[in-house]
């Protein structure tokens, strides 16, 4: 089943995608699922980030291949970090080219959404907390990386959390997917979570015991091997099996600076 958020009339709303239509739901899916009569064409609506979480979580160096491209030991602990809320951007959004940084990247990642409030989750119980998946992209300013020797401002622009373009409740088998990244066409990353240090339900239950987490809140559990930058005028795409395609413009930061981003 995939879940959506989206615009109609100005309004927030959310649907289940049947077809080429979204049947809308009375109520956020968090909430249960309780459809509507009114359906929409999906080409004719503004999807939103499927969900608007309180916290995105993301891993670093957590495939093989990304750690050994990137010449990093792997952990024997998953290393988490986090992006402002700020930071969300939607299938189709621009992702802003800030004027501070020199190289920017593309990050294809599978995300997790979790469906309801929970702390100290065991592993063999995490399913029952997660709503379903994203693709996300972990849009990262590579350059400023380097220079403050942690992350925060090379991952925490806004629009560099890309979510969509939509939640995929049953994907397949997690840690069988291929996640590929396009960049103008051309494939640039292609792996599978196969190659994940850390699977999904592991990372749900160690994020648990450290923070509280919230009905959609989101976490985007690493990037395989072929991370490469992006330039303003690209075109960014992350696939990932079983869920689809999120894709997104890249603009320059405009010369008298970026506007204040209202997240929906």
């Amino acid at each position: 089943m995939r879940l959506v958020r989206f615009l109609v009339d100005g309004q927030v709303r959310y649907g289940v995608l049947e077809g080429d239509r979204v049947r809308e739901l009375l109520r956020p899916f968090f909430e249960g699922l309780v459809p509507m009569n009114a359906a929409h064409p999906l080409a004719d609506l503004e999807l939103l980030a499927p969900s608007r979480p309180s916290k995105m979580l993301c891993v670093g160096l957590n495939y093989r291949d990304h750690a050994e491209e990137m010449g990093e030991p792997i952990g024997d602990e998953p290393v988490l970090f986090m992006k402002p809320t700020t930071a969300l951007a939607a299938h189709g959004q621009p992702i802003v080219y800030p004027k501070m940084a020199g190289r920017v990247d593309y990050e294809a990642e599978l995300a997790v959404v979790i469906g309801r409030r929970c702390r100290s989750v065991a592993v063999e119980e995490a399913d029952d907390f997660i709503l379903g998946y994203t693709c996300f992209n972990d849009v990262t300013a590579r350059d400023l990386q380097a220079k403050d020797g942690q992350w925060t401002r090379a991952k925490g622009f806004d629009t560099f959390g890309v979510m969509g373009p939509w939640i995929e409740t049953d994907p397949g088998d997690t840690g069988r997917l291929t996640v590929t990244s396009r960049l103008n066409g051309d494939v640039r990353q292609q792996s599978t979570t196969a190659q994940l240090v850390f699977s999904c339900r592991d990372l749900v239950s160690w994020a648990s015991r450290i923070m509280t987490l919230e009905a959609g809140d989101v976490i985007a559990t690493g990037t395989p091997a072929g991370i490469g930058p992006m330039q303003p005028g690209d075109q960014v795409e992350v696939e990932v099996e079983g869920i689809g395609t999120l894709k997104n413009p890249v603009v320059a930061e405009p010369d008298d600076g970026a506007e204040a981003v209202t997240v929906r």
